[in-house]
């Protein structure tokens, strides 16, 4: 799927495919030591890409800005993207560098996640296809703290996307320099919309409490949902009190992989309809949590009407 057609949303992101290894003993070691796991499955990975598939399979038009290398992991994430409905057209294709690739070490309430950043990294501002960013309504920047090539142009770009009558939304997903800035806090005015889980946001802010984290980064301008897991999420709004969801009871987790990714596009679906912020919250939580009914980051992902179900 490509073209200039008016988007709904342009993620400006991660794509790399993620190798899921999954068991529920499992426990790697070192010393040449070979262990058998459960499954294994090589899907869509990436932040951003496994949010775009959420956010088309719940009806909203999407593009993705990103980078891969002209390589097998990158064919495969075009191709998978194109599959479910995501425009692809402003994917680069860099032949100079190799796709990222994410190994997650799979148990049912847990993960560990090993990252080659390869081609994540190559996204600037300069790189976005600025007639996509033109006709999108919203402009989300996933994993940012992975996105170290696009920080430097990214507040001129979100201000001008603003100017444009356009909102605004990020992700900033886990540190691994464990700085928790990188230009970040400047970023917040910026913003309409911050999507931290509880860890992330505790760390930004500075905070122990992921309320008070989100209360004192809303105070820079944005609405802070705060993802808290198996009990919601809340969300904070300056000079407001806090709101909260919780996650709809009775599903299964069989893999977590993705599910803060399924409650941004779920949040955003609803924020572009109109709805309030109590209303897609609570459709975040519901498209969260019915991700991990199956291995991997995009095989679970409702459709609108399954979410608004599990909310009912």
């Amino acid at each position: 799927m490509s073209g200039a057609a008016e988007l709904d949303l342009l993620i400006l992101g991660d794509c790399n495919p993620d190798l899921v290894l999954a068991d529920p003993d499992l426990e790697p070691a070192f010393g040449q030591v070979e262990r058998l796991v459960a499954d294994a499955q090589l899907t869509i990975g990436g932040s951003g890409a496994i949010m775009a598939c959420a956010a088309a399979r719940l009806g909203l038009r999407t593009a993705i800005a990103a980078v891969v290398g002209d390589d097998l992991f990158g064919r495969f994430m075009i191709d998978a993207l194109d599959d479910r409905g995501v425009d692809t057209s402003a994917i680069v294709v860099d032949s100079a560098l190799r796709t990222g690739l994410t190994v997650i070490l799979a148990r049912p309430a847990d993960r560990a996640i090993l990252t080659y950043a390869g081609a994540i990294t190559a996204l600037s501002a300069e790189r976005v296809d600025r007639v996509l960013l033109a006709g999108a309504r919203h402009v989300h920047v996933s994993a940012f703290f992975q996105q170290t090539a696009l920080a430097p142009g990214l507040a001129p770009l979100l201000a001008s996307a603003r100017r444009a009558g356009k909102t605004t939304s990020l992700d900033p997903n886990w540190d691994p320099r464990e700085e928790w800035d990188a230009g970040l806090r400047g970023l917040l005015p910026q913003l309409d919309l911050l999507m931290p889980n509880a860890a992330e946001v505790c760390r930004i802010a500075g905070q122990d409490d992921p309320r008070r984290a989100a209360q004192e980064l809303a105070e820079a301008g944005p609405v802070v949902a705060a993802k808290l897991g198996e009990q919601g999420a809340i969300a904070a709004r300056a000079g407001q009190a806090l709101t909260a969801a919780r996650a709809p009871s009775g599903v299964a987790t069989v893999d977590a992989v993705g599910a803060g990714d399924a409650f941004d596009a779920g949040l955003l679906a609803g924020w572009l309809s109109g709805h309030s912020i109590e209303d897609s919250l609570a459709l975040a939580c519901a498209c969260g949590t019915l991700s991990t009914r199956a291995r991997g980051g995009t095989e679970a992902q409702p459709t609108l009407e399954e979410a608004r179900a599990a909310v009912a």
